[in-house]
């Protein structure tokens, strides 16, 4: 199995993420999606990280399509772990939430933030590439606030995110903040419930091969793997 990814793309963190909680290694191929590879192009037309290509070279793409095919194929044998609750009321609420930093959080806060300071270094200038665009950038550290007190509102009344168990949406939230915690963007004194919820996660063993993660030229933020920040 192949996860064809950019180490800061969020949605293909999310997907590791996944593999992690289920025990899965998959051999990961990293591709910068703005030199739009013909052999990348050829497994999605759509040129977007992740894409997973399995042992028979059956092609899933998109974070949203993969989780949803690695829960049907893999989900049942997780038993109580499994990452897409079984109940119909319940699973809504994990989607609704997964599709609310996949799709809001990424388009107000991630992808602003990680186009700006991280993609925009490698990109060649008459790609969009060059120096970051500060406006944008202050922007998004405005946004993250209110995402990071729905987070902690969230958490008066559950355990997890959508529930009593880890499920996607944890994940979705914390891939996605993860790229801009690597970047010292995220306001952790914002919401004290959203600290201490990310704490909780980032402890897990699936998230250790993402702590470990480093950028040449810019380093993490102090408190990027530091568990007890």
């Amino acid at each position: 199995m192949k996860l064809h990814h950019h180490p800061f793309c969020a949605h293909s963190r999310l997907v590791r993420l996944a593999f992690g909680e289920m025990g899965i290694e998959p051999e990961l191929i990293e591709e910068r999606v703005w030199e739009r590879r013909p052999e990348f192009l050829m497994l999605d037309p759509a040129g977007e990280t992740p894409v997973l290509v399995e042992d028979d070279g059956f092609v899933v793409p998109g974070a949203a399509v993969i989780t949803e095919y690695l829960d049907e194929t893999r989900g049942h044998a997780l038993n109580g772990r499994r990452l897409l609750p079984t109940e119909p009321f319940e699973r809504v609420e994990v989607r609704r939430l997964s599709a609310w930093f996949n799709e809001k959080f990424f388009t107000e806060v991630s992808e602003p933030l990680v186009r700006e300071k991280v993609y925009k270094r490698y990109m060649p200038r008459e790609l969009g590439g060059g120096p970051p665009d500060m406006a944008v950038i202050r922007a998004a550290r405005s946004n993250i606030r209110y995402h990071l007190q729905y987070i902690g509102w969230l958490l008066k009344t559950r355990n997890w995110l959508a529930g009593e168990r880890l499920s996607y949406a944890d994940l979705a939230a914390a891939a996605h903040i993860s790229s801009v915690d690597y970047l010292g963007d995220v306001p952790w004194e914002e919401d004290e419930g959203a600290k201490i919820w990310y704490a909780r996660i980032k402890s897990r063993p699936a998230f250790r091969p993402l702590l470990a993660l480093t950028m040449a030229g810019m380093p993490p933020a102090a408190c990027y793997a530091d568990l007890d920040f």
